[in-house]
């Protein structure tokens, strides 16, 4: 285990590269930028992906990725599943492991590819069995997850990488969000899409705030807003937010994360917490404020000059003490703080409005 920063070993100009990161939503999309700084490094490479759940559906099509390896859910727990994404890891050829995600669960997937170089991080990001798995450890130091993960490569000789996410859109996901938004009365760059929902119950601001938000907008802006939701269990939020809009706020039709994607691809703004639709809003370049409270804005706000983050305090704790506190820091953000950053980022993105 090497616990110093890894020296320099650039491959040569076709290696065989496996992304490494489970999930979940928000830090699939926090990774898009290695598989873009990877092949923009290496354009002869053969490029992979490791990723759970409906997570592959996200990453079909990437211009970046040559091949998904689809992992089941629990896959740690049974044999049967640990020997056959062996079977398929190994078929692929891989000569270099990249673990975004630095658990034992990821760390596992990176040695079962058979690479000889599996790069991870030093220190205390290097979480569970990690250290031992993963045979090249950087010391990254990064003020946002999306610049950390890119510090991992610095083994492979990229430094300092321009950030893209080129999160493609297929087709029938584009025509879906066209009929929505003829059949909503919007136009394209011409709503703004807000999320209420989110993984923590700590991470909800209320609906009613959004709701309010919503008004603000409409006043503003001239800009109507379109309440999305996940699961069943969200709809009741954005139904909140239309009741409390004063007729500002439109509810959406329920979505898959690619419609969602296509739908805020056309939005002229997004307003959501920590979660991962406000990542997603990112990833398709819609200038977006995010709101926090349990997790850190500076770590994992929306990314990029152009957008925004709102936090009044920080609630501290380990992951689970902040998953299941109340959303106390959440309710601490006030609509005058949320609609003054809207402000902001609708007037230095106003180019795009007639773009």
């Amino acid at each position: 285990m090497n616990l110093a920063a890894p020296a320099t070993q650039r491959p040569g100009p076709r290696p065989r590269i496996l992304i490494v990161r489970l999930s979940a939503l928000g830090d699939v999309v926090h990774g898009l930028p290695v598989a873009c700084a990877l092949r923009d490094a290496f354009p002869d490479a053969t490029i992979g992906w490791a990723v759970e759940g409906r997570n592959v559906d996200l990453l079909a099509g990437h211009p970046a990725i040559d091949h998904l390896i689809g992992v089941q859910r629990r896959w740690l727990k049974s044999a049967r599943a640990v020997l056959d994404l062996r079977r398929r890891l190994l078929a692929l050829r891989f000569d270099i492991a990249v673990d975004l995600q630095c658990l034992t669960k990821s760390a596992v997937v990176a040695y079962l590819s058979g690479a000889k170089r599996r790069l991870g991080v030093a220190g205390s990001d290097g979480r569970e069995l990690s250290k031992m798995l993963n045979n090249e450890l950087t010391p990254v130091q990064a003020d946002h997850v999306v610049d950390h993960y890119l510090g991992i490569l610095r083994p492979l000789g990229i430094t300092n990488p321009a950030v893209r996410f080129d999160l493609p859109e297929n087709r029938d996901d584009g025509a879906f969000a066209e009929r929505m938004i003829r059949a909503g009365g919007l136009s394209p760059r011409g709503f703004a899409v807000l999320n209420p929902g989110a993984g923590w119950p700590s991470k909800l601001w209320p609906a009613e705030r959004y709701g309010q938000l919503a008004q603000q907008l409409w006043a503003e802006h001239d800009l109507p807003s379109l309440a999305v939701w996940g699961p069943a269990s969200e709809r009741t939020l954005a139904e909140e937010i239309v009741a409390h809009s004063g007729g500002a706020a439109r509810l959406a039709p329920a979505t898959s994360v690619g419609q969602l994607a296509a739908v805020t691809r056309r939005a002229r703004l997004f307003v959501g917490s920590d979660t991962g639709p406000m990542h997603l809003a990112v990833a398709v370049d819609t200038p977006t404020v995010s709101l926090h409270g349990p997790s850190r804005s500076a770590w994992c706000g929306a990314y990029g000059a152009a957008n925004a983050r709102v936090q009044a305090h920080y609630q501290d704790g380990t992951a689970r003490q902040r998953r299941q506190a109340d959303n106390s820091a959440m309710r601490a953000i006030a609509v005058k703080a949320v609609a003054s950053a809207c402000r902001d980022v609708l007037a230095r993105t106003a180019s795009r409005a007639t773009a």
